[in-house]
C-alpha cells in the first residue's frame, strides 16, 4: 500500500476544509501498523480513503495494483467487497443484529458467491482463531463488547482480503479486552499475512504493532518503531523518528516547533555527519539601521 502526496479537501457551503495535506505513507505487505493523532488530524479520513468509502482530492493511493484515485464506481464496489475488510468502533455497525455470529461471518462470502461448504469451513476457522467457536450460534445482543469486536474482525476477514482496516476497534472496551483484541489482531496478521492498518487512541498499542505512525495536521509527522532489547531478554526498546517526505518536508515535534514560531525561520547546518536545526539568534528580517 502506497500513498503519495495525498490531499483530501471537503467543501462545506462556502468553506473548504483540508483534511489531508500532501500525506505520504507506505505500508509493506503483511505489515501491522497503528495510526495515532489528535482528533481532526486526518486519521479517519485516511482510513475512509483506504477503505474506498471516500475518494481523495489529489495524489496517489495504490493498494496492490489498484489506484483508488482513478477507479470506476463498479470497481470500487468490488474492491470494498473482496480486497479490504473494515472493523468499525461502534459494534452496531459491524454486525447484523438478527443474524447469528456464524451467519454474520458467512454473509460477505455468500454475497461473493462462495459455496455453503466453503463458507462454513472458513467461518469455523476464523471463529476458532478468535476464540469464538462456542459463540457461533449466538446473536450480537447476547455477546459482550469484546466478543462483538472479535466477531466483527471475523466478518472483516470473511472474504480473505489482503488488507484489514480497523477504526478505533477498542474504543468502547476496557484495558483487558483492548489488549485481547490487539493480541488477536496480531495473531491473525502473523498467521494469515493480512496487512493491518488500525486507527486508535489506545496508549498500549505499540506493544502489538510493527510501528506506530503519528499524524498531525493532515501529514505523517513521525513514526515510533519497536526493536528487541538484547540486553534484556523479552524487552523491547521504542525509538521515535521524524518523517521526511518526498518533497523534503518534515514536522518538528510541537515542543520543539514552539521555539521557531516567533521568527518563523530556522538555520540548518551539516557537520560531522550530523544535521543541526536551530532558531536564529536574532530576527534576520528586521531592517538594518541605515545612517
Amino acid at each position: 500500500m502506497d500513498c503519495r502526496d495525498l490531499f483530501k479537501i471537503y467543501k462545506r457551503a462556502d468553506l473548504e476544509v483540508v483534511a489531508l495535506r500532501g500525506l505520504d505513507l507506505s505500508v509493506a505487505s503483511g505489515e501491522l501498523i497503528a495510526v495515532v493523532g489528535a482528533s481532526g488530524s486526518g486519521k479517519s479520513t485516511l482510513l475512509n480513503i483506504l477503505a474506498g468509502l471516500d475518494r481523495p482530492s489529489a495524489g496517489q493511493v495504490l493498494v496492490g495494483s489498484r489506484d483508488l484515485l482513478d477507479v470506476s464506481d463498479s470497481d470500487l464496489v468490488m474492491y470494498r467487497r473482496l480486497e479490504v475488510g473494515f472493523v468499525w468502533q461502534a459494534t452496531a455497525r459491524n454486525l447484523v443484529p438478527y443474524l447469528s455470529v456464524a451467519d454474520n461471518v458467512e454473509l460477505p462470502m455468500a454475497l461473493a458467491g462462495e459455496p455453503a461448504k466453503v463458507r462454513r469451513a472458513w467461518s469455523g476457522e476464523l471463529l476458532e482463531s478468535l476464540s469464538m467457536a462456542d459463540k457461533k450460534d449466538r446473536f450480537p445482543h447476547q455477546l459482550s463488547g469484546g466478543e462483538q469486536q472479535r466477531a466483527a474482525i471475523a466478518v472483516g476477514l470473511a472474504n480473505k482480503p489482503p488488507l484489514l482496516l480497523a477504526d478505533e476497534p477498542t474504543g468502547e472496551l476496557d484495558t483487558e479486552n483492548a489488549d485481547n483484541i490487539f493480541e488477536m489482531i496480531r495473531g491473525l496478521n502473523r498467521s494469515y499475512g493480512v496487512t493491518v492498518v488500525t486507527v486508535t487512541h489506545y496508549p498500549g498499542v505499540s506493544l502489538f504493532v510493527d510501528r506506530v505512525v503519528h499524524i498531525r495536521d493532515g501529514r505523517i509527522g513521525s513514526e515510533t518503531l519497536s526493536r528487541p532489547d538484547y540486553r534484556r531478554d523479552g524487552d523491547t526498546v521504542e525509538e521515535e523518528y521524524i518523517v521526511v517526505d518526498e518533497a523534503g518536508r518534515l514536522q518538528l515535534p510541537l515542543e520543539y516547533a514552539d521555539r521557531f514560531r516567533r521568527e518563523g525561520l530556522a538555520k540548518i547546518q551539516s557537520e560531522g555527519g550530523q544535521i543541526t536545526i536551530e532558531p536564529p539568534a536574532s530576527n534576520p528580517r528586521r531592517p538594518r539601521n541605515r545612517s
